[in-house]
């Protein structure tokens, strides 16, 4: 049953600070044989972004010992220059004694509630026979808990709430137990979603779990050194050509001999690409599964517009993430396009607040509305998706409060009704306003003239290709049906941090 005041009228749930919107995941990425190694992942860092904004870290050896520094914020604010510098110089040490520059990998960090904590900021740091390990982690492992308690059994010590930590910890035990390959045996253990960079100091390590969740592409820049990371603009940005994906259930080492592969367990019969990633997460500017994400965002509006046409006077995006998607609607249909929705980019993130009108004041400081662009108009307004509905019901409000005659909201992927436990920060069903709700019913709570999401099938016919069918995405947020099974004491959120 949907919630409901006093006066009947249907009310949207309210949930603190980590309660708002798809939180974007983690950003991974790892450089080997560059004389910056420092700067490179500073570089790379920047282009990923927006994958997560809580915290950043950088990892650097000298070819025997390994120099780290993370902290709380975006990248710039987290490294200055001073620190680059030394990350740099400690990195370049490695060229006197082996004439090799070094290596460095990086991760970006959104976490889920109760777990931004400078203590779970990544690369995380380790020890084992080899010698020293960093390791950063982009997804959500299903079984970290039961490996944890295993672990802790065998009298092991873990300092974060991090489930990255229980790769690090498993790693060290296959090393001290003289296993042959112990990245391999300790991956095989894992369930879950995951594509990681670990730094060792001869070499950096890149691995995909067997379904393939999430993205990670390697390219080779002009110097010969190669580079790692979660999406291809951050290649792009380091002047790296896209060389491919790291393939499902493999692990590829970039060392001074080059690149080399070896599987550590065989791609599963069906991958499970995450589409949100082509709905939402990942850059325009990225290439991934196979495809570029502006094309495929545009695809998905140009299917929006074919399913669900509407009698109106202008199409406008929701920015920025709606932006392709209504280039696309507006193509198919014939209306023209608008940009009534104007973002402040000089506003940092606004948290929702506890009252209704700090809420309201909140959406309000992070987009302007274009009064005579919707003033006595009907707007078709497309937008991505709709998670908990708060901010989207806020920003329906501010446009009837410019004039807009007619709202014909239409989102791009279809209603998000199940929670994620692969990396997307929305676990609990409790945050998903189409979780037992039909579609009349947010249409009436969120205020439009109509609603329209797109079909599960008119999604995956954007997403999809040749090499990368339909079946072989994972679409458990929408259809409930997830890949592997699911522990029930996951949702729990007894690992506070989930990246």
């Amino acid at each position: 049953m949907s919630p409901r005041a006093s006066d009947g009228s249907i009310q949207l749930p309210v949930w603190g600070a980590h309660g708002a919107e798809a939180r974007e995941k983690c950003g991974v990425f790892g450089v080997w044989g560059a004389p910056h190694p420092g700067t490179l992942a500073y570089a790379g860092l920047l282009a990923l972004q927006h994958r997560g904004q809580e915290s950043a870290g950088i990892a650097v050896t000298d070819g025997s010992a390994i120099m780290r520094h993370a902290g709380m914020g975006l990248v710039s604010s987290v490294f200055a220059p001073e620190r680059l510098a030394a990350l740099d110089a400690h990195g370049h040490a490695r060229a006197a004694p082996s004439g090799s520059p070094g290596g460095a990998i990086g991760h970006n960090r959104y976490s889920t509630t109760g777990a931004s904590l400078l203590e779970n900021a990544q690369p995380l740091m380790g020890f084992m026979s080899g010698g020293q390990v960093a390791v950063a982690h982009n997804g959500n492992l299903v079984n970290a808990l039961e490996l944890r308690r295993r672990l802790e059994e065998g009298g092991r010590l873990f300092r974060t709430t991090s489930d990255t930590e229980v790769v690090l910890q498993l790693l060290a035990a296959r090393a001290a137990e003289g296993v042959a390959d112990p990245l391999a045996a300790a991956l095989a253990e894992l369930r879950g979603a995951f594509s990681l960079v670990l730094l060792f100091d001869d070499r950096v390590e890149v691995a995909r779990d067997p379904w393939g969740w999430r993205p990670l592409a390697i390219g080779r820049m002009a110097d010969g050194s190669f580079a790692a990371a979660s999406e291809t603009i951050a290649l792009d940005i380091v002047g790296a050509r896209t060389l491919g994906e790291v393939e499902p259930g493999t692990i590829a080492t970039l060392s001074d001999s080059g690149v080399q592969s070896r599987r550590y367990a065989p791609q599963a019969k069906r991958t499970a690409h995450c589409v949100f990633e082509h709905v939402y997460f990942a850059s325009p500017a990225s290439r991934l599964f196979g495809q570029s994400v502006q094309q495929v965002r545009e695809k998905l509006g140009e299917a929006l517009a074919r399913e669900a046409p509407a009698k109106a006077d202008l199409v406008m995006p929701m920015p920025d993430s709606g932006r392709s998607a209504a280039m696309g609607f507006a193509r198919i249909s014939g209306l023209p396009y608008r940009e009534g929705i104007i973002p402040n980019r000089y506003v940092g993130r606004t948290f929702i607040r506890p009252s209704p009108e700090e809420r309201a004041m909140a959406v309000r400081l992070k987009l302007n509305i274009v009064a005579e662009v919707v003033e006595g108009r009907r707007c078709v307004v497309v937008d991505d998706s709709i998670v908990r509905g708060t901010t989207t019901k806020a920003k329906m409000d501010q446009l009837r409060g410019a004039g807009a005659r007619e709202i014909h909201l239409r989102i791009s992927c279809p209603p998000i009704r199940h929670p994620c436990f692969f990396g997307i920060d929305f676990a609990e069903p409790s945050q998903l306003v189409a979780n037992g709700r039909e579609v009349e019913e947010i249409r009436r709570l969120l205020g439009v003239d109509s609603l329209h999401y797109l079909s599960i099938d008119g999604m995956l016919g954007a997403a999809s290709t040749a090499e990368h069918p339909p079946e072989h995405f994972c679409t458990a947020c929408y259809s409930g049906e997830y890949r592997i099974a699911i522990p029930e004491e996951v949702g729990k959120h007894v690992l506070t941090a989930k990246c």
